[in-house]
């Protein structure tokens, strides 16, 4: 059967358009992968720490111009959003591997900023493209979607990580290439199938949305052990490092089974009921009964979807939970509750990604490529797994989202000062703790700032809070960790900087210690202040649950 075809049945196209997605965001976290080839560039440029840390700030402003794309994601369609992404980024990256390559010599200090800017940006095109999409298309399922989705972005630094080691020996411009050029390609594959399509409108539907999205998560933990065994592997053969790609590749093609089990679905019930089936013309009571019911349903549900806009109309303004435009999100104290304390997760986990590569360094590893990786693996795990838990809770507990932020922040914590005290495998474990912490924060903020704002200006508003992720990366990586290292560091030949030992970046863990109190208690705030509208999601979700049992009885 063609692609075509396939993406023309709505269900199974709907599904084609979210595996599509899954690899888009595969290959669209190469914001995090700077410590790949940071090094590299510091030696080339002669940089201090303090400069080297500016250039990754400059890489996280592009997520500033993210507002862009959030603009466009209500005017534009998504396949322009997505090639708008995907040429950003090529350029972005190209222009720094032809530097690292060594093909052309190193550009101004301030043209490189502009380039890395640019390849930060791209993904805000992609990112923005895939969410706004498949949360609009999925809004029934956005925990797990928020958790499937975000957590591919977490692997897709060990994703490239690993293939260029086991493809390239870890070689930062040929790193760079696969940065400017897979992305590329892939956006180009999702222009033609990403595109919105009608959420499930039935019980049944729903149910076959999360036993999907349960087949996918499976895939997903998979791939990511896969990783995970992969990096424990001392000094693999060309041979097996060829083969470990080969399957990987597999291994991501592989949730391709729903879509083409959809169509099949789809295409032989249609072929079992060429015309009219006599037999179901038979006016049963018991089918009229569930018809009356569903009748009766809908029009409850058009009632209180009445008494919802009048009282809304009413409103002078909007109550938390429901419709926001953007000013009135951006007058809402809930909104910089959530704004200030992403800042406090996020800001702190770009800093310790960021300067991962002079971390190790300053602890005595040379290869640090395995800290990246882990990471970015457990960075997967922690945003898997907090999306779907989460809405499970909300749907048993009406537990609010927000308090889910509140564990991680506490967690991550405890990672930063292990890191700190620099005992023997704090760095391993800090580089999971982060990781996994860093996941839930993305994972949680994403369906949180929906359900309290609303989806009709979702685009603009994720583009906002994400805002944090250039100033929480100039203020803990660019400021902090920068200025404080270079405190510590002595002077080398060329005009650069290094520094080794535990002491290097002591101060940094401690203040960032700091930072994630203040976000735990930030994030109990909202979880108080919000009780109330997860409430009622747990009643709708329910009650639409109770509907569908007594109708099958």
């Amino acid at each position: 059967m063609g692609w075509l075809e396939l993406s023309s049945a709505p269900t199974a196209g709907k599904w084609l358009g979210f595996v599509t997605a899954v690899w888009i965001q595969a290959i669209s976290g190469n914001n995090y992968t700077f410590s790949n080839y940071s090094d590299a560039l510091k030696s080339l440029m002669r940089l201090t720490q303090l400069q080297l840390n500016n250039l990754s700030v400059a890489k996280d402003v592009g997520k500033a111009f993210g507002i862009l794309a959030g603009l466009a994601s209500d005017r534009l369609p998504t396949w322009m959003i997505l090639l708008i992404g995907s040429v950003e980024g090529l350029v972005g990256y190209g222009v720094q591997w032809l530097v690292v390559s060594q093909r052309i010599k190193p550009l101004a200090y301030w043209q490189m900023c502009i380039f890395l800017c640019m390849g930060g940006n791209s993904t805000t095109w992609m990112n923005t493209a895939v969410l706004v999409t498949c949360i609009r298309n999925f809004k029934k399922n956005r925990g797990p979607v928020s958790g499937i989705l975000k957590g591919f972005i977490g692997l897709s630094t060990a994703i490239f990580t690993d293939l260029c080691s086991a493809l390239f020996s870890d070689d930062p411009a040929s790193f760079l290439l696969m940065l400017a050029i897979i992305p590329f390609v892939v956006c180009l594959a999702g222009v033609f199938f990403l595109r919105e399509a009608p959420p499930s409108a039935t019980a049944a539907q729903d149910k076959e949305e999360s036993k999907y999205f349960g087949i996918i998560n499976t895939l997903a933990v998979v791939i990511a052990l896969y990783l995970l065994a992969y990096d424990f592997i001392p000094n693999p053969s060309t041979v097996l490092s060829e083969i470990f790609s080969v399957i990987l590749l597999i291994l991501l093609a592989s949730p391709l089974v729903i879509p083409l089990y959809s169509y099949s679905k789809t295409w032989n019930s249609k072929q079992s009921k060429p015309g009219l089936d006599i037999e179901g013309q038979v006016n049963d009571p018991l089918l009229l009964s569930d018809e009356r019911k569903e009748v009766e349903a809908a029009e409850v549900a058009a009632a209180l979807a009445e008494i919802e806009q009048a009282v809304v109309i009413t409103k002078m303004k909007p109550a938390v939970g429901e419709e926001h435009t953007i000013i009135e999100a951006l007058k809402t104290l809930d909104f910089w509750i959530l704004f200030l304390s992403f800042l406090c997760g996020v800001g702190t986990g770009l800093a310790v990604m960021n300067n991962m590569g002079q971390i190790g360094l300053a602890l005595g590893y040379v290869d640090v490529s395995i800290f990246v990786s882990l990471t970015s693996i457990w960075g997967f795990f922690g945003r898997i797994i907090s999306g779907s838990v989460s809405e499970h809770f909300i749907k048993k507990g009406a537990t609010p989202r927000p308090l889910w932020n509140a564990v991680s922040q506490i967690i991550m914590a405890v990672g930063y000062i292990l890191m700190a005290l620099a005992v023997p495998g704090s760095l391993y474990i800090g580089s999971i703790v982060v990781g996994i912490c860093y996941g839930v924060r993305i994972a949680i903020t994403v369906p949180t700032a929906s359900e309290l704002f609303g989806l009709k200006y979702y685009g603009l508003i994720y583009n906002i809070i994400i805002l944090n992720l250039p100033l929480g990366s100039f203020l803990f990586s660019g400021l902090l960790a920068g200025l404080l290292y270079d405190m510590e560091a002595t002077t080398t030949e060329g005009g650069g900087n290094t520094c080794v030992g535990a002491h290097c970046y002591r101060i940094v863990f401690v203040v960032m210690t700091g930072a994630c109190i203040i976000g735990f208690c930030l994030d109990i705030l909202l979880s108080i202040r919000t009780k109330n509208v997860y409430d009622k999601i747990s009643i709708s979700k329910n009650s639409k649950k109770s509907i569908s049992s007594s109708g099958k009885q």
